[in-house]
């Protein structure tokens, strides 16, 4: 059952999306871009509802008043695709930082341009920073927006030793906004490069923010120390669960190595 759940999911996931796209066209392209937020966040929350109705995987994301108001960077983990389209509903004008590539794809790219997200040559690390720190600069000054950042860069999956990059450091010190990590182990339900959706309740935690102003290494070491920490709850508290997920080596191998695995 679990393999027919997920091809059903996947396949009622991408065909939502498609009609979806195709269908809110002509309102989305019209309207003011603030109002035509509805449309990616109303998928969004299609995608969400289809996913407990079909993969019976629901989600619990709490921390909801630690989001500032106004401008502020959004920092989640990254295990997978799901913690790509699950928080921006939660924000009122979110910007994504995306590879350009993205923006050349039919509709898909013309709706990413709509919003004003911020494409990035990845060729060039340094020179795409400074267009990127500069970039968001531009957006925040004709709008209070909310920047979403992966500290990590790429998908890893639950448990992996972390890998955050030196970019957000940057970009925290140059636009000077509070950062909020989000925690979670979405990879353990919607794990990447696999097309299982494993049932359950996907865990997930805005937490407080980091203030601005900090040094780049007092900074860093509070973002990765109070993230780890919370997944690490989060990971216990799923591997102990009533329907615990399948858990992936490098999930059993933390488990291990904070003396909670399942017996």
């Amino acid at each position: 059952m679990l393999q027919i759940r997920s091809l059903a999911f996947n396949f009622a996931f991408y065909v939502s999306l498609i009609v979806q796209m195709i269908f809110w066209t002509p309102f989305y392209f019209l309207a003011p871009r603030h109002k035509a937020w509805f449309v990616p966040k109303f998928w969004s929350r299609t995608s969400m509802w289809l996913y407990e109705k079909i993969a019976l995987t629901k989600r619990d994301i709490r921390g909801r008043e630690n989001l500032p108001e106004g401008s502020f960077i959004l920092a989640p983990k990254h295990q997978s695709f799901w913690d790509t389209i699950a928080f921006f509903p939660y924000l009122d004008d979110p910007i994504y930082i995306l590879k350009r590539e993205l923006t050349w794809i039919p509709f898909f790219g013309w709706y990413i341009l709509k919003m004003r997200m911020i494409p990035v040559d990845r060729g060039s690390k340094g020179k795409a920073l400074k267009a990127v720190v500069a970039a968001t600069k531009a957006e925040l000054a004709r709008n209070p927006r909310q920047l979403i950042i992966y500290p990590e860069g790429t998908r890893r999956p639950p448990g992996a030793e972390p890998a955050y990059k030196y970019g957000i450091v940057e970009i925290y010190s140059q636009l000077g906004l509070p950062v909020v990590p989000v925690a979670h182990v979405a990879g353990l339900y919607w794990p990447r490069r696999k097309f299982l959706r494993y049932p359950g309740t996907i865990q997930a935690r805005f937490l407080p923010p980091i203030p601005p102003g900090l040094s780049k290494e007092d900074f860093m070491q509070r973002l990765v120390t109070e993230t780890e920490a919370a997944c690490d709850q989060l990971l216990i508290e799923a591997a102990h669960s009533e329907n615990p997920p399948h858990l992936p080596p490098t999930a059993v191998k933390r488990l291990q190595e904070l003396g909670a695995l399942p017996g």
